[in-house]
């Protein structure tokens, strides 16, 4: 949680991220995925994609990835880490990854990321997208790696409402 908190008020260029911070965009591309993919680990990533923005703009992508490490599975790391390929060498990146599922994953979380730039879209609020994270996407995440952990409480698989994202609660 404190990953996804630290985006929140890291102002980005408003040319190319209207919708303002970095948390809210986060929400919005974690939005895009859950409605578009029943994968875990992309979602997972959808969400995580930015964190590094809290620390560096210009590398976040992999500033991101080494944050997320031990985490979240090392798929999840690779997305994040790799994110922006598409956008700094779409050429070099496509002829790399032809015929790698990576390429597949990569062009989704590209247009999810794209897409999360809306000022008036409805996203959960950073515990409710956690929530909905499948516990088993990361061994520190799951409560069977921690014994002596009280048991998590149940999560429903969905919230039955979105909420416009307000960040003075958070």
């Amino acid at each position: 949680l404190d990953l996804l908190l630290a985006l929140d008020g890291v102002e980005q260029d408003p040319r190319y991220h209207p919708e303002g911070d970095a948390l809210f965009h986060s929400l919005q591309v974690f939005g895009l995925a859950r409605q578009q993919t029943q994968d875990p680990e992309l979602i997972a990533a959808a969400l995580f994609h930015d964190v590094g923005k809290a620390v560096s703009g210009p590398d976040h992508d992999v500033v991101g990835a080494q944050l997320l490490s031990g985490l979240v599975s090392p798929r999840v790391c690779w997305l994040v880490a790799h994110h922006l390929d598409l956008l700094r060498a779409p050429k070099p990146t496509r002829a790399r990854l032809r015929g790698d599922r990576r390429l597949g994953d990569l062009e989704r979380l590209r247009r999810w990321d794209l897409g999360g730039r809306r000022p008036e879209a409805f996203v959960f609020s950073p515990v409710e997208a956690l929530s909905l994270l499948p516990l088993a996407l990361s061994p520190t995440l799951s409560p069977v790696r921690h014994p002596g952990a009280p048991a998590p409480t149940p999560a429903k698989a969905d919230f039955p409402h979105e909420f416009t994202y307000n960040k003075d609660l958070y």
